[in-house]
This record gives C-alpha cells, sequence and structure tokens, in this order.
C-alpha cells in the first residue's frame, strides 16, 4: 500500500482542495503517512498571494529535495497557485519535481500517478472544479462547497486572476445536491467558497440560473445543515438580498467577511477595488441596519505603493468607527506579474511595519471592546473538540465565528460536532470563555 503526505499553504480554497486531493489518492489505494519520510508521495498544495509564503513552500521542497535522494523512487508533487504562476519553470528550477499542476487541473495527478509515464509532468489549463473530486473532511461535521472558481476582478496586487482563471459558477441543483450528500454523511455546518462568492451565478444562463442569494436559501433549506457560512465575498457585490438573508435564513450565521483593504478612496483606486471609502460605509451601515448583532471582519493591506501618512489615518479612522471582531492585517509584499509590483511610491519596510504596529493595536482593542457584548449571555457553540491550551477544556465555535473555550460538567462534555449552549464569562479580542450549560437543540 503507498502512502502520501500532503502539506498546504494558502486559503480555505486550497484546504477544501487539499481534502479533494487526499479523497482523490485515498480512492486510487493511498494511504496518509504522518511525516514526509514515511511517504511514497510528497505533495504540496501551494499559495502564491504573498512572498512570506513563497519562502515557506521552497524550504519545505528543501526537504523534499533530500528525502528524494535518499529514495529516487519517491514521486515528489507541487500543486496549487505558486505551481501555476511558474509553470514550466517549477522544472528549471527544481529538477526532482516530477509533477507540477495547478488548482484547475488536480484529477491530472490522479491520471500522472496510474499512468506509466517516467518523464516530469506539467498540467497548467484551467479546466475543471475540485468540488467534483471524492473528499476526506478534515471534521467529519463541518464541510467545504466550491460553488465557483476563478474572479474576474483585476486588483492591482493579486495574482490570483492569472492562477485560477475566469470566474465560473457551479450549477445550483448540483450544489445542493452535493449539501444534501453532507447533510446525509454527518455534516452540520457548510463553508461556501469561491474566489468572489457573492458574484455567483451571474455567468449562469437559462432555467439553471440562481443569485448567490437564492443558492443560500436553497442551502438553507436543506434538513440537517444547522449553519451555513462563505468566504470570500466582495464590497462591490454585497446586495441587499444577500444581507436580508443574514435575517431571514435560520442556518445562515451572523457573521460577514467584508474585505476592506484600505480606508482611503484614492488608494482603493489604486488598488482597482471598484469601490471608494463611501460605497463599503453604506454596505456596513445595510448590515447594521439588518442584522445587528452581525460579527464583520475585514482584511487590510499596509504600506501600499503611494500610500500616504494621510492615506493610513483614513485606513484607522474606518477601524475606529466599524468595530470589526477581527481582521486578518498584512503588510504589501509585490507579488510577480502583478500592476502593483511595477508601481512608483514603493514604500520602505520600517514604514510598513510602524504603520502595522499601529494598525494591529486599533483592530485588537476595537475587537476587545465589541467582544464585551458576549460576556453574560448564552451562545450556541459548535463543539470542535479540546482546548490546545487546556486539554480539560473544550473549544468550539459561535455563529459569530468567535472561538470558544468553556468547561463542562465532568462525564457530560458534548462530543466534537454537537451543538451546546455556554454561558459566555469573559472575553478577549479574539476568543471567549465560558461554561456549557446544556446541549442545544438541532435548528
Amino acid at each position: 500500500m503507498k502512502r502520501y503526505h500532503l502539506t498546504t499553504f494558502g486559503c480555505q480554497m486550497n484546504e477544501h482542495d487539499s481534502e479533494r486531493m487526499k479523497g482523490m489518492l485515498e480512492s486510487l489505494g493511498y494511504r496518509e503517512a504522518p511525516g514526509r519520510e514515511e511517504a511514497d508521495l510528497i505533495l504540496f498544495n501551494t499559495c502564491s498571494i504573498r512572498e512570506s509564503a513563497d519562502n515557506r513552500f521552497v524550504a519545505h521542497l528543501g526537504e523534499a529535495k533530500r528525502l528524494k535522494t535518499e529514495n529516487p523512487e519517491r514521486v515528489v508533487g507541487v500543486g496549487g497557485c505558486w505551481s501555476q504562476s511558474m509553470k514550466e519553470r517549477v522544472f528549471e528550477r527544481f529538477p526532482f519535481v516530477d509533477v507540477a499542476f495547478g488548482p484547475g487541473q488536480i484529477p491530472k495527478l490522479a491520471e500522472f500517478l496510474t499512468s506509466d509515464s517516467l518523464t516530469a509532468q506539467g498540467y497548467f489549463e484551467f479546466e475543471g472544479f475540485s468540488g467534483h473530486l471524492p473528499m476526506k473532511r478534515t471534521r467529519e461535521f463541518q464541510g467545504w462547497v466550491q460553488i465557483s472558481v476563478g474572479c474576474n476582478c483585476r486588483c492591482a496586487y493579486c495574482i490570483v486572476p492569472s492562477t485560477r482563471g475566469r470566474e465560473v459558477s457551479r450549477p445550483p441543483d448540483e450544489l445542493v445536491a452535493e449539501v444534501e450528500r453532507l447533510a446525509a454523511d454527518g455534516v452540520r455546518e457548510v463553508t461556501l467558497l469561491g474566489q468572489n462568492v457573492n458574484s455567483y451565478g451571474r455567468d449562469l444562463r437559462g432555467e439553471g440560473r440562481a443569485s448567490f442569494a437564492e443558492l443560500l436559501a436553497r442551502v438553507d433549506a436543506v434538513e440537517g445543515i444547522d449553519r451555513i457560512r462563505y468566504t470570500s465575498p466582495h464590497p462591490k457585490d454585497m446586495r441587499e438580498d444577500v444581507v436580508r438573508a443574514h435575517a431571514e435564513l435560520g442556518a445562515l450565521c451572523e457573521h460577514i467577511h467584508l474585505p476592506l483593504q484600505s480606508g482611503s478612496s484614492r488608494i482603493l483606486k489604486a488598488m482597482r477595488r471598484t469601490y471608494d471609502r463611501g460605497r463599503y460605509l453604506d454596505r456596513v451601515a445595510l448590515i447594521r441596519e439588518h442584522v445587528p448583532d452581525c460579527a464583520l471582519t475585514t482584511d487590510i493591506i499596509v504600506g501600499f505603493p503611494g500610500e500616504t501618512e494621510a492615506d493610513f489615518e483614513d485606513t484607522l479612522a474606518v477601524v475606529e468607527e466599524v468595530g470589526y471582531d477581527s481582521a486578518f492585517t498584512f503588510v504589501f509584499s509585490p507579488r510577480r506579474e502583478t500592476e502593483a509590483a511595477e508601481l512608483k511610491g514603493q514604500l520602505s519596510h520600517a514604514v510598513k511595519r510602524e504603520r502595522m504596529d499601529r494598525l494591529v493595536e486599533a483592530v485588537q482593542r476595537r475587537a476587545s471592546e465589541r467582544a464585551q457584548r458576549f460576556v453574560g449571555r448564552t451562545m450556541e457553540v459548535l463543539v470542535e473538540g479540546p482546548s490546545r491550551k487546556d486539554p480539560d477544556r473544550l473549544r468550539g465555535r459561535t455563529r459569530h465565528n468567535k472561538t470558544v473555550h468553556f468547561a463542562a460538567e465532568p462525564g457530560a462534555a458534548p462530543a466534537p460536532g454537537e451543538l451546546a449552549e455556554v454561558e459566555i464569562v469573559s472575553a478577549t479580542s479574539t476568543t471567549l470563555a465560558g461554561e456549557a450549560k446544556m446541549l442545544a437543540a438541532a435548528r
């Protein structure tokens, strides 16, 4: 029996793709190895959104080279966005790699492994969805559902359109059938995935067409699904029907990730984000109107080329005004083959780090203030397992996507995948703490 080891870098879409790779490999008779040393097939699912991901991956690839030298029969494969962006240069830089493939060519890995080919192969066309492949889920009660692939936006800093292609939506009937299969298999929470998830359906035609809000309603109607999440949306496509869905659909969680990137309209225009500060804040106001308790999270880039102190102050002002529940914050790093890499006005590392420190302080302070609204409330928590910091306590997540560490009565602790009612006793900017009261009823 052959064994594989897979290392994943990057976003939730990559995590989903990796679950599909694992399912595909196990359907071919492979089994997962605990470490690379025990593997016949060493795989990497790569990210190219930031330079740090590239550097971490290349360091891991060095170990694969050593293991390949020790045993030339080992197969080394590189998939994902970095592989797509490099294409045949993968083999030029790393001649020990046997197979390389982009996100749209995951099934080609199986084709390579079952062929008699003795030469390195690369597969880089945009052909299909990994969502059609079998899946080995990380958690039995949670599942990813890929609703679309690719992106039609042209953000100046982003390499995704060149690595995942134009946006293509999967038919809604196919998606609902997949969710029904997941529910029958014990999944209680699904996360809908797309590069720009709330523009779903605009490329569909005829009777099979559905908007994102309509898809959410159909998934909400699937018996057994208690929670629906999605990522990532684009502010330009956050329509009122989607916001209303959060208020009207029982399973759709009270959490919206709304990437800001910058609070300066001038910088947003340079980023080609197609909305300005005012439009963004209008979307926030709409969300607060219809879903007052909604958790809002975001992405922010610090130090985009040409960003002045006044531009950065605009970003801090939006952070103060919105009060995000959390934020992913990034120092701008130029990516090859993107417009932003060639822009004038590149900022020094020292300036970017100083601004990042100020941004993180503001985000964490406002997030801590926002989190206090949960103290004293009893929250529904989906149990994920033991707390990593204290194995005598449990860890779970609220509908607001807040991590909760909580105590339960000895002998009556809820199992992973169960819903528990937890009284929140304290809160920080990132986590909540509480005590379990009882098991919650399913929706």
